[in-house]
């Protein structure tokens, strides 16, 4: 299965306004209306958290709370592409701590960063269900990546740099 490039629209708040409006009268409104943020912008930040604690009446510290709580949201925008390696016992028992510095070094970020172009955006998970066949990764959302090696590692850095 491949992996499909998400393209996000920037952050305006109008149009935020617009969301909120539209999902406000739902019961348990806050998740729907960060979920259709996270959908529509690839992010929820300070202005989304501002606008929808002041909607919602509630303190920008709950709205917060719930935006960093869930791994889903993400606080700033990410790259155009998002590798995720494994870094679960499984993976690592298979040799996942060398393909992360492998990739760290050719991205030249650490995980949970992006890269200066904002092309890639390197993010640590704990499974992607290939513990048989790992170390692992994932592109994007969806394109599975199994036995990777250090070399496989870096040519997969190469092909999502392009």
């Amino acid at each position: 299965m491949e992996g499909a490039l998400t393209v996000f629209k920037a952050f305006d708040a109008e149009d935020a306004a617009g969301i909120i409006a539209e999902l406000k009268h739902l019961e348990g409104p806050l998740l729907p209306i960060l979920n259709a943020f996270q959908a529509r912008y690839g992010f929820v930040g300070e202005d989304a958290v501002r606008l929808v604690s002041a909607a919602l009446n509630l303190s920008r510290a709950e709205v917060y709370g719930v935006v960093s709580f869930y791994h889903d949201y993400h606080q700033a925008p990410r790259g155009r592409h998002v590798l995720k390696v494994c870094r679960a016992e499984a993976c690592q028992a298979r040799g996942s701590d060398a393909v992360a510095e492998a990739v760290e070094k050719a991205l030249g970020v650490s995980f949970g960063e992006t890269t200066p172009d904002g092309q890639v955006t390197l993010e640590a998970v704990y499974c992607l269900g290939l513990c048989a066949s790992g170390p692992s990764a994932m592109i994007d959302h969806g394109r599975l990546v199994a036995r990777l090696t250090p070399a496989r590692a870096e040519a997969l850095v190469e092909e999502v740099m392009l």
